[in-house]
């Protein structure tokens, strides 16, 4: 199981408290998401968050402190989660080195297409040693699809619909063929299906046809009040023990 959450929500140091607990609990992977004024794959929730952690205080610096206090309670692999324009903005150099030095173990850019990552900047992303993971969606056609795995050095991430983030309908049965269709595709990478996942039934299906799933805005709807450490160990529980 992994889980996105909000670097800076609900509160500005709630990364550094969740993270661990996660870890304690059964979490597999984190994706800490940096927060970004203007996203693209993200639905309302969030987004919302994001918006609540930008004005909480939430910046790259304070995001890459916080990984190093997280670092030094738990070897849970964690994944940045953001977007291109934030590297950019911080030197690309910089930024993987920052990386590096806080704990970060790989990166999902969803704005970050295969082919300009292929021509432009992939021999110096490979200095670093960092994981890369590329999205596919129902769309993503086979040719593009191998691409996307030969670049990858984590996981692929199985968008689950052509959509954004925190969808809640039940998986249709045109997203079960998509599943299989995905799963029957040989791989040198892991699949790992997101987007849309908040039952413990939808991570069980997820499971059943990739490598993992992954949980992001039903988790932040569950740690949105003060009590974000109790409900976030709840929310986990429910998910993994069906309770």
């Amino acid at each position: 199981m992994s889980i996105y959450l909000t670097a800076g929500y609900p509160e500005l140091n709630a990364m550094p408290e969740l993270i661990p607990l996660l870890a304690e609990n059964g979490v597999d992977f984190i994706e800490a998401g940096m927060p970004y004024s203007d996203p693209l794959a993200d639905g309302k929730t969030i987004q919302h968050s994001s918006s609540v952690a930008l004005q909480n205080g939430m910046n790259l610096n304070l995001y890459f402190r916080q990984i190093r206090q997280v670092r030094a309670q738990t070897e849970i692999p964690l994944l940045f989660m953001g977007y291109f324009n934030q590297v950019l903005k911080y030197g690309i150099d910089a930024f993987l080195q920052e990386c590096v030095d806080s704990g970060i173990d790989a990166l999902i850019l969803p704005d970050l297409t295969p082919e300009i990552y292929q021509n432009y900047y992939c021999k110096t992303f490979e200095k670093y040693d960092l994981g890369m993971s590329f999205l596919i969606s129902p769309t993503t056609s086979d040719e593009r699809i191998a691409l996307i795995d030969e670049l990858t050095t984590a996981f692929i991430y199985v968008v689950s619909a052509s959509s954004t983030t925190g969808k809640t309908d039940d998986f249709s049965p045109e997203q079960i063929r998509y599943f299989k269709r995905i799963q029957a595709i040989n791989t040198r990478n892991p699949k790992v299906i997101g987007f849309g996942i908040n039952t413990a039934e939808k991570y069980r299906i997820a499971n059943t046809y990739a490598d993992g799933a992954i949980i992001g805005s039903a988790f932040i709807k569950a740690v949105a009040g003060k009590d974000y450490r109790k409900n976030a160990v709840e929310f986990v529980k429910k998910i993994l023990h069906h309770k």
